[in-house]
């Protein structure tokens, strides 16, 4: 049986006509895509130093116009999580254990020279952690996904298709919060109450998307999707020489990150 599904560019958040211009990661397989975004990731969590996030963040930015993705939107979606990332060092900065000059205590909370340093470091670690997933997935196409996980990862079929059916819903959740949102601003009710209105929004959109879940799965059972029969699929999906770069690429990356934090003697072994 085989499997044929529309491609559509409509899911990529890049602005009109930014997915027609090929860029250098277009060429790269959507499985090592995932493998780098890990190696760009895990090592990152062997030290809690500012230094080796900077230079992972800078080294990052640097290769943005490899991704075809505008500043701004990388901007935009980088934007929550600089938001939310100084909670992530809130405990550092007030619970961990004190080093150097001490400027505030109360209770078991300190502020200290060694948990400000701390703080920042997590704060910034937690935005090198978010920035390659951003910069490596913001053009990839949920369909070129699904045909590398199961064409180069060999995940089972059933598993890759529900996964790529879930992926192309979530362009009608926001089409749908939107439309929700001038509704409400058309009949009055959308000025005032922002936090009551929020969380009526998102319970009226859980309800969509439990409806909607269930309509699809249906759909695709009597397709025959749920069967264990093997398939095939109509593109094919190949790791090319390309893929090999791109993991050096990520290599080096997070080599002179490392390097520079052991360099600048600020590097501080996580179990340390």
């Amino acid at each position: 049986m085989t499997t044929t599904t529309t491609r559509s560019t409509s899911t990529r958040s890049t602005p009109p006509g930014a997915a027609d211009r090929p860029v250098w990661l277009d060429g790269v397989n959507p499985v090592t895509k995932i493998v780098l975004a890990l190696l760009l990731s895990v090592p990152l969590f062997a030290s809690i130093d500012p230094v080796s996030a900077l230079v992972a963040i800078a080294l990052q930015l640097l290769c943005l116009p490899l991704t075809g993705l505008p500043v701004r939107t990388v901007l935009l979606r980088l934007l929550p999580i600089a938001l939310f990332s100084p909670i992530a060092g809130l405990s550092m900065l007030l619970y961990a254990e004190p080093e150097g000059e001490v400027f505030f205590r109360f209770g078991f909370a300190a502020i200290s020279e060694g948990s400000i340093a701390l703080a920042v470091a997590v704060t910034l670690r937690v935005i090198a952690l978010g920035l390659p997933t951003i910069l490596l997935f913001g053009r990839t196409d949920p369909t070129e996904l699904g045909d590398a996980l199961a064409q180069v990862a060999h995940l089972p079929s059933r598993f890759v298709l529900g996964a790529l059916a879930g992926a192309r819903m979530l362009g009608l959740f926001i089409d749908d919060w939107r439309t929700m949102s001038l509704a409400r601003r058309a009949r009055g009710v959308g000025d005032h109450g922002a936090l009551r209105r929020f969380f009526s929004m998102a319970f009226v959109l859980l309800v969509f998307a439990v409806r909607r879940g269930t309509k699809l799965a249906m759909a695709m059972e009597a397709r025959g999707f749920g069967s264990g029969i093997e398939r095939t699929w109509s593109r094919p999906s190949r790791l090319h020489a390309r893929d090999g770069a791109a993991l050096l690429g990520g290599i080096a990356i997070m080599a002179l990150a490392i390097a520079a934090a052991v360099v600048t003697g600020v590097f501080r072994f996580v179990w340390s």
